[in-house]
């Protein structure tokens, strides 16, 4: 399915400003959607033949839908859009006319106009139609809390018509506001509460005011309310800027171990200031389990921290017996033992720095590499490279991965470049400076690494499966088991040797860089 901007693009000449503007109403309209107890379809107008299509659609959560089937993308014409048009013309909301049938179901029609607002503050042309299509299956006697709900939509329906709803968003605000039905309070243009829903009077309980809301000084309330003064006067304070016809950003009032989300949005219909409306909700459990994912947090970056700091001391204990020990065989021993602990303690550290189980692995490759270079027991001076992105991954991949290509790059700096004394003569001016290239890509949810070098290939007696020191047979244990992977040690089509690894991803794994599991 075409997105509301695709289609827009596809079949108007709307401005990109214009869309925008669509976008933050579908953005915000699951609000008016619920108030209204009705279906909401956002209709544009294609250019030159009469009819209108259909780019966005929303169904309320307080009442059955008047569709059944997906509206975006639907394009209609002639007397169906007779509505759509005389508001799309006159810029005024169309309530006139009989219900319509839906197969089944009886509906009512409201077309309201879209306009976005002028730089200098005034209202600009109709750039689209919202049709508000009531499933009147069920109709029956609205209560009071259906009526308060139908009088604050019409409000701010007109403010769409007027261009000034919906308001900005604030950066860093994410759509997970309080709806209709977590609670809502009507303020008139004093700001004294002029009706209180069920479960805003409960949330309002929670924090400790046990009377009833209607009639209260809302900003004043919230004040003695919240625990703490600056958070009482930030709380109260948005009401007062609703009040003026602004939107203040969401607050938080803390009080009696509860916490309550507060949302204030002006009421000015035709620009006059009527009051306000604040949508709250109880969010006391969500910010506990918040509270208590930030102390498992806090205490799994402590560990890891502490694994860290150990994995360094077996490190040091490691280099200073190989300083004690006579026998060089047992030295160099030691001595990789140190690297290969040293690797380990690489992606703790990074981890204890980390908010989750996962990494950040470029890093940790360019400095393994960088290290390679530094202690490898060779005269050749290598250049390392690293082409492509690892991206993010779980700590369960990257331990041992790091210790793979630890083995990998220091075989490659240590065996794949003959010492000097074994040249022959010196190399001529054309013939490339060592260097040892990683590369990795991504492809249907497998890690794809190779490591390359352009040094002096396998030995012609070398057997793959094996051949080879220590640090190979590590690298094939660790690929074939803890990874789950295969590895592939090959001369290369041009000299040198390739180390080819196919390692897959866990499972529901994806690089949290691009938001998918593909190549990057």
């Amino acid at each position: 399915m075409s997105t509301l901007r695709d289609l827009a693009e596809e079949h108007t000449t709307l401005r990109p400003a214009d869309i925008d503007h669509l976008h933050r109403i579908a953005g915000d309209w699951q609000l008016l959607s619920d108030l209204s107890f009705a279906d909401l379809l956002l209709w544009v107008p294609v250019d030159g033949d009469g009819t209108f299509l259909c780019v966005a659609q929303v169904r309320p959560t307080t009442a059955p839908t008047a569709y059944l089937d997906d509206q975006v993308g639907r394009i209609v014409g002639g007397p169906e859009v007779a509505h759509l048009e005389v508001a799309h013309r006159q810029g005024r909301i169309w309530r006139e006319g009989d219900p319509v049938w839906y197969g089944d179901v009886p509906a009512r029609h409201e077309a309201i106009p879209v306009r976005l607002r002028t730089g200098d503050g005034e209202s600009g042309e109709v750039v689209a139609v919202v049709g508000r299509d009531t499933n009147l299956s069920t109709a029956r006697t609205p209560s009071q809390l259906e009526l308060n709900y139908l009088t604050t939509a019409d409000d701010l329906a007109q403010m769409i018509a007027d261009g000034t709803f919906p308001p900005p968003r604030h950066p860093g605000e994410t759509t997970s506001a309080p709806r209709v039905g977590d609670g809502l309070v009507r303020l008139d243009a004093n700001g004294k509460v002029t009706y209180a829903s069920p479960n805003a009077q409960s949330a309002y309980r929670r924090l400790g005011f046990a009377s009833h809301l209607v009639g209260e000084d809302l900003a004043k309330l919230h004040r003695r309310l919240a625990g703490d003064p600056l958070e009482g006067t930030d709380a109260g304070n948005a009401v007062l800027a609703a009040l003026r016809g602004e939107a203040p950003p969401r607050r938080e009032i803390d009080a009696r171990g509860a916490t309550m989300l507060t949302r204030a949005l002006p009421l000015m219909p035709a620009g006059v200031p009527i009051g306000a409306l604040v949508l709250v909700r109880d969010i006391t459990e969500v910010r506990r389990r918040d509270r208590a994912l930030i102390t498992k947090d806090a205490t799994i970056r402590e560990i890891h921290h502490r694994v860290k700091n150990n994995l360094q001391t077996v490190a040091a204990l490691l280099r200073l017996q190989a300083r004690r020990v006579a026998m060089p065989e047992a030295r160099v021993a030691l001595e990789e033992s140190v690297r290969r602990v040293a690797s380990i303690a690489l992606v703790h550290e990074t981890l204890s720095m980390s908010s989750d189980e996962a990494v950040e692995f470029d890093g940790i490759v360019d400095r393994v590499a960088s290290a390679a270079t530094e202690v490898a027991a060779t005269e050749v001076t290598v250049g390392m490279r690293r082409r492509g992105s690892f991206g993010v991954l779980p700590a369960e991949i990257a331990t041992s991965l790091v210790m793979v290509l630890n083995e990998l790059l220091l075989n490659a700096v240590e065996h794949g470049f003959p010492p000097a004394d074994e040249e022959a003569a010196p190399a001529p001016a054309d013939v490339p400076r060592p260097e040892v290239v990683v590369s990795v890509h991504r492809h249907r949810k497998q890690l794809h690494v190779s490591v390359t070098d352009n040094g002096r290939g396998l030995p012609e007696q070398f057997d793959a499966e094996r051949g080879g020191n220590l640090g190979l047979q590590i690298v094939r244990a660790l690929v074939t088991g803890e990874l789950r992977g295969t590895i592939e040690l090959r001369n290369g089509p041009a000299g040198g040797t390739e180390a080819v690894l196919v390692v897959p991803l866990a499972r529901g794994t994806t690089d949290r860089l691009t938001g998918r599991a593909g190549p990057p």
